[in-house]
C-alpha cells in the first residue's frame, strides 16, 4: 500500500471517505491509494448505498454491464478483502470485520455520519429542507448551501466513463440538483443570492438542461445585479435545448427570463423566486379559456356559490406593478396561491381585495374571504380547524356533516373544493402552519394569502409565490391625497401635500389616517395639517384619531399587535434597534445594541423579520421603516430603564470604536495607532484583513460612523468622541471621503474643547489640520496644526509634536513651499531620534526624499529613499519599505533610469500586495504606468486599468484623474 499525505484527521483512528466528486479515503489523516479501478468501483458502489445491503450480484451486474467473466465473484471478493486490509489497516484473517461487513448475500459498508461526505450532504439537504417547511429560510439557505458545498464534482468522478454513468451515481447527483433548485429559492426569499452564486453556477454548469435548475440561477445572477449575464445564461440554455433536444425554452425558464427583463428580481423585489416543479402547485386556471363550471354538470345543489369578499376601498391608489404581478400568476399555469406579505400599515389586505375584485369574474363558483387574526389584539388567532369549518358551512355542508379532527375536515374541504373554481383570501395570516391546511388541493382555485410575515415555508410545501409590499411611491402617494381630498385642495398646496407623504412614511395607513382628519376639517389648509405633524414628529400621536379606539385606524394599535406578540428578547431587541442612526445595521450592530450573543441574535433578528418589524437584506444587514424605529423609540421610553438605554448606546459607541481600529489597523499593519480602552461587556467587534473587507464595511457604516461621532447623544459618560474621529483618520483619509472627514473631526474637537481634554484637543487639532489640508485649505489647516504642536509640546508628547511637524511638511509640499517642509521635517527627525525612534527615523527619510523630487534633485532623492529602505528593513517594518521603494522607483524615473525604476515599483507592488494595502497598490500601479507611458503603452494601460479598478472599487475620487490619463492614452473615451 502506498500513501502520500492528507489533511488532518479529526481523530487519530478516524476514516474518511468522499464521493461528491473523485472518489477519496483517508486513514489517521493520510489519503489512501484505492487501488486498481474494478477495486475503486467496488467501493464507489459500496458507498453509495453505505449503511444498506449491496448483494454480490449487483456488484458482478455493474461492473461488467451484465456480461461478466467467470470467475467474476471470486474477483469481486478478492477486491472485498483488499478494501478490508485497507479500510481496517490493523484487521488480521480472524479478526471480525466492522467497516465492510457480509450482509445478505453481499457486502455492507458502515460508516459514520461524519466519516462520509455524502451522509453529510443529507444531513444537511433535510435539515435545511425541514427548515424551509417552517418558515426559516435564511437557516434553510444556508444549510443548503452547506450541502452543496460539500460536492467537488459529479459522483464518483474518477471511476472509468461507463460505470460512472451508472444509476447508482446518477441518483445521487440528481439529489444535488434538486437540493440547488431548492437552495436558490430559499436563497432568493432569505437574500442570501451572493454567497449562493458560485455553488448554483457549478450546479447549472454541470445539468445544463435542467430548466428549473437554471431559472433558479439566472435570477440569481439577476438579484446580484448581474443581469447582462442572467439574459446571457437564458440564451445560453435556450441554444442548448434547441440544439440538443429540438424543444423551446418551459414556462419556468420564460417566467425567469421575464422577471429579468421586468427588473422584477433582487434581494429586495417584489417578485421572490418561483418554486421547483417538484414542489409546484398543480396549474392555476387560465383568463382566456375558463373551464365550464362542474356546478352546471350534475354537482349536489347543496353546494351553494359563496360571495363574502368585504367590500373594497372606495379608494385606491398605485400598486400597478404588484397588480399585474398577481394577473400574471393566473394565465403562467404554475401557481395556485400567493402570500402577499409586508410591514403593518402597508396596504397589504387593501390590495388583496382591490384585486380580487376585480378577478372574481374568472371564479365562477365563488369567493370564500376569511380573516385568520393573526394579530388581533385579542391574542388568539383563529384556528385551521375553526376556518375550515366556517369555510365548508360556506360552502353549504350542514354544520352536523363537519367532522370534528382537522385532518378530517381538510379532506373534506379539499373534497368538496375539488373541480371548482374559487378565490379564496385568508387575511391577516399568523404563520404558514395555520394557512397549509386551508390551501385547496385542486388546480381550479387561487388563493390569496395576507401576512405581516414572510410565509417562505409555503414557497416549498405549496409552491405558493410570494410578494412584499413596499410603501407607496411619492407620485402614488400624491395620488392617494389627490383621490381622498380633491385635485384642487392638494394642488394649492403642493409643498405641505409633500410634506404630509414625508411625515406619513408613505404608509397608506397613516396616509389615510392623516386624510381622514383632513377630510372632517375641510377648511383645515393642508399646511396647518403638515405643521401638526411636524410638532408630533417625535411621536406616532399625531396618526391616532381622536375620539375613537379603533386599533383598525390606530398606528399605534396596530404596530403593537406585531410588537406584543414577540418573545422577550426580540421585544427587547426591538426596542434597542432604534438607538442606531443608521437606516440598516450589521448583526454585530445589532448584537451589541441588544448584548446578546451573536447566535441569540441572529435568532432574535429572524423572529424580528418575520414579523415584519425589521428585514433581514441581501447583503445580510437589517433595516426597518422610520415609522417603525419611531414606535420602537416610544416603546422603550414607557418601558426601558435609563440606564438599560444608555448601556446600548455605550456598547454601540463601542462597537463602531473597535471595529473602526480594526479597520484602520487592516489598511496599515504597521501604523501606530492610538490606545483604547476595552469595549463594554456584550460589544461585538468586527475584525478585517487587507482593505477590500474594510471598503465595503465603511461604505455601510459611513452613516452611523458618522451620526455618533458628531451627535452629542452618542457620547455619554466616559466617551470621548476624539478616540472614534482618530482612528477613523485613515481609512477616511484612504477612502477620499473628505467631507466626512472634516466634519467628523470638526464636531470631535469641539467635544473635546467643551470637556477640557487637552490629549483630545491636540489629536483633533492635527487631524483636522490635515484633512483641510487635504481639501486645499491651506491657511485653516496650518492654523489647526500649529495649535497642535503647542498642545504637544506642552503635554511633553515627543511622537505627537513629531507626526505633527510631519503634517505640517506635507501641507506646505502641497503649497509648493518644498523649503518650509524640509524644515518641519529636520524637526521631526530630531525629535524621534531624540524618542530613539528608529521606525519615525525611517519613515521621515523617505518623505525628505520624496520632497527632493518635488525640489528636482533626483539624485538626492535616490540618496534619501535608499536610506529610508535600508533603515526600514533593519527595523522590519514592510510598510515603510514598500513606501521608500515606490519613492526611490519614482526618483530613478526622473533621472532616466527606467529599469532601476520598475524593479524598485515592482518591489512596492510586492510589499504593498501582501500588506494588502488597496490604495497604495493603486498609487504604485500609476507610477508604474508612468513608467511605461512612452515605450510601451500597452502596458501603462494595463497597470492604469488595474488601479482604476482598485480606486473604483474603493469609491476614491482620485479614479477620475486615472480615467483621464486612460482617455489621453486611448485617444476616445473611458
Amino acid at each position: 500500500m502506498t500513501v502520500r499525505p492528507g489533511p488532518a484527521s479529526a481523530g487519530e483512528n478516524t476514516l474518511r471517505l468522499s464521493i461528491l466528486g473523485p472518489l477519496r479515503a483517508w486513514h489517521r489523516g493520510t489519503e489512501l491509494h484505492l487501488g486498481p479501478p474494478k477495486q475503486r468501483s467496488v467501493l464507489a458502489l459500496l458507498l453509495v448505498r453505505a449503511g444498506r445491503p449491496v448483494p454480490v450480484h449487483h456488484l458482478v451486474d455493474s461492473l461488467w454491464d451484465g456480461d461478466p467473466p467467470e470467475r467474476a465473484v471470486n474477483v469481486v471478493h478478492r477486491h472485498v478483502g483488499a478494501l478490508r486490509r485497507l479500510l481496517e489497516p490493523g484487521l488480521t484473517q480472524r479478526s471480525e470485520a466492522r467497516v465492510l461487513v457480509r450482509a445478505a448475500g453481499g457486502y455492507r459498508l458502515d460508516v459514520g455520519e461524519e466519516a462520509l461526505d455524502l451522509h453529510r450532504f443529507r444531513t444537511l439537504r433535510d435539515a435545511g429542507q425541514e427548515a424551509a417547511d417552517h418558515d426559516r429560510p435564511g437557516e434553510a439557505a444556508d444549510l443548503l448551501l452547506a450541502a452543496l458545498a460539500l460536492r467537488s464534482g459529479p459522483t464518483a468522478a474518477t471511476l472509468p466513463p461507463g460505470l460512472r454513468s451508472h444509476t447508482d451515481f446518477a441518483a445521487v447527483d440528481a439529489e444535488y440538483f434538486r437540493a440547488a433548485q431548492a437552495a436558490a429559492e430559499t436563497a432568493l426569499v432569505s437574500r442570501r443570492t451572493q454567497q449562493a452564486l458560485p455553488l448554483l453556477g457549478q450546479a447549472a454548469q454541470e445539468d445544463s438542461l435542467n430548466e428549473v435548475l437554471q431559472a433558479g440561477f439566472i435570477r440569481v445572477l439577476a438579484a446580484e445585479g448581474l443581469t447582462a449575464r442572467a439574459l446571457e445564461q437564458y440564451r445560453r440554455v435556450r441554444g442548448r435545448l434547441a440544439d440538443e433536444l429540438g424543444v423551446d425554452p418551459g414556462p419556468e425558464l420564460r417566467a425567469a427570463q421575464a422577471d429579468v427583463l421586468r427588473g422584477t428580481v433582487s434581494p429586495t423585489a417584489d417578485t421572490p423566486p418561483r418554486t421547483s416543479a417538484a414542489t409546484a402547485a398543480t396549474t392555476a386556471p387560465t383568463a382566456s379559456a375558463p373551464p365550464a363550471s362542474p356546478a352546471s354538470e350534475g354537482r349536489s345543489p347543496a353546494l351553494v356559490r359563496p360571495a363574502q369578499l368585504p367590500a373594497a376601498l372606495r379608494v385606491f391608489s398605485g400598486r400597478r406593478t404588484e397588480i399585474e404581478r398577481l394577473d400574471s400568476l393566473l394565465p403562467a399555469g404554475t401557481r395556485t396561491s400567493v402570500a402577499i406579505g409586508g410591514a403593518p400599515g402597508v396596504g397589504k389586505t387593501t390590495l388583496a381585495l382591490h384585486w380580487a375584485h376585480r378577478a372574481a369574474h374568472r371564479f365562477p363558483d365563488g369567493q370564500l374571504y376569511l380573516d385568520l387574526r393573526g394579530y388581533d389584539p385579542s391574542g388568539d388567532p383563529l384556528t385551521p380547524s375553526t376556518a375550515i369549518c366556517h369555510f365548508l358551512e360556506s360552502l353549504g355542508i350542514p354544520s352536523e356533516r363537519v367532522p370534528a379532527g382537522l385532518d378530517s375536515r381538510t379532506a373534506l374541504y379539499r373534497s368538496v373544493l375539488a373541480g371548482r373554481r374559487c378565490l379564496i383570501v385568508l387575511d391577516n395570516a399568523r404563520n404558514a402552519e395555520q394557512v397549509r391546511p386551508l390551501l385547496p388541493g385542486g388546480p381550479g382555485c387561487f388563493t390569496v394569502v395576507t401576512s405581516r410575515e414572510q410565509l417562505t415555508g409555503l414557497v416549498a410545501s405549496a409552491g405558493t409565490s410570494l410578494l412584499t409590499v413596499d410603501v407607496l411611491t411619492v407620485a402614488e402617494a400624491v395620488d392617494f391625497l389627490t383621490r381622498r381630498l380633491g385635485r384642487p385642495r392638494v394642488e394649492r398646496s403642493r409643498e405641505a401635500a409633500l410634506a404630509i407623504i414625508e411625515h406619513c412614511g408613505r404608509l397608506p395607513l397613516t396616509l389615510a389616517v392623516v386624510c381622514a382628519r383632513a377630510e372632517s376639517r375641510p377648511g383645515t389648509p393642508l399646511a396647518e395639517v403638515a405643521a401638526e405633524l411636524e410638532r408630533s414628529r417625535d411621536s406616532l400621536q399625531a396618526f391616532t384619531l381622536s375620539g375613537t379606539s379603533d386599533p383598525v385606524t390606530d398606528t399605534r394599535s396596530v404596530f403593537s399587535w406585531s410588537y406584543r406578540a414577540l418573545t422577550g428578547q426580540a421585544a427587547d431587541a426591538f426596542r434597542r434597534l432604534w438607538l442606531s442612526p443608521s437606516p440598516d445595521v450589521s448583526p454585530q450592530a445589532a448584537a451589541s445594541l441588544t448584548g446578546l450573543p451573536m447566535e441569540k441574535t441572529r435568532q432574535v433578528m429572524s423572529e424580528l423579520h418575520r414579523a415584519n418589524l425589521w428585514i433581514e437584506y441581501g447583503s445580510g444587514r437589517y433595516g426597518t421603516h422610520e415609522l417603525l424605529k419611531r414606535f420602537g423609540q416610544e416603546m422603550s421610553r414607557a418601558e426601558d430603564t435609563t440606564a438599560s438605554v444608555e448601556g446600548a448606546r455605550q456598547r454601540l459607541y463601542d462597537h463602531y470604536l473597535h471595529s473602526a481600529h480594526h479597520a484602520s489597523s487592516a489598511v496599515n499593519t504597521h501604523r501606530e495607532h492610538p490606545t483604547l480602552p476595552p469595549p463594554a461587556p456584550g460589544t461585538q467587534v468586527m475584525t478585517f484583513t487587507g482593505t477590500a473587507g474594510t471598503a465595503d464595511w465603511l461604505h455601510h457604516e459611513m452613516p452611523a460612523l458618522h451620526a455618533i461621532a458628531v451627535r452629542d447623544t452618542y457620547h455619554g459618560e466616559g466617551v470621548r468622541p476624539w478616540r472614534l474621529a482618530a482612528v477613523l483618520e485613515l481609512i477616511l483619509d484612504r477612502s477620499g471621503r473628505r467631507q466626512e472627514q472634516t466634519e467628523i473631526q470638526s464636531a470631535a474637537l469641539l467635544a473635546a474643547q467643551r470637556a477640557g481634554d487637552a490629549q483630545g484637543q491636540a489629536q483633533m487639532h492635527r487631524s483636522l489640520g490635515f484633512a483641510l489640508g487635504r481639501t486645499q485649505q491651506g491657511d485653516q489647516a496650518a492654523r489647526h496644526l500649529e495649535q497642535a504642536l503647542v498642545l504637544f509640546a506642552e503635554a511633553g508628547d515627543l511622537l505627537g509634536e513629531a507626526l505633527t511637524h510631519r503634517y505640517l511638511a506635507f501641507l506646505r509640499n502641497a503649497m509648493e513651499a518644498h523649503e518650509q517642509a524640509l524644515t518641519h521635517y529636520e524637526a521631526a527627525l530630531a525629535l524621534y531620534r531624540t524618542a530613539r525612534h528608529e521606525l519615525g527615523i525611517a519613515s521621515v527619510t523617505n518623505e525628505v526624499g520624496w520632497t527632493r523630487i518635488l525640489l528636482r534633485d533626483f539624485e538626492g532623492a535616490v540618496e534619501y529613499c535608499q536610506r529610508a529602505v535600508d533603515i526600514a528593513r533593519r527595523v522590519g517594518n514592510r510598510n515603510v519599505e514598500a513606501a521608500s521603494w515606490d519613492s526611490l522607483g519614482v526618483a530613478h524615473h526622473r533621472l532616466g533610469r527606467e529599469p532601476e525604476a520598475l524593479r524598485a515599483l515592482h518591489r512596492a507592488l510586492e510589499h504593498y500586495r501582501r500588506l494588502g494595502d488597496a490604495y497604495l497598490t493603486a498609487d504604485t500601479l500609476v507610477h508604474i504606468g508612468n513608467v511605461h507611458r512612452s515605450a510601451s503603452p500597452g502596458k501603462a494601460r494595463q497597470a492604469w486599468t488595474e488601479a482604476l479598478d482598485i480606486l473604483d472599487s474603493l469609491g476614491h475620487p482620485e479614479g477620475e484623474l486615472i480615467r483621464e490619463r486612460l482617455k489621453d492614452i486611448d485617444g476616445g473615451s473611458r
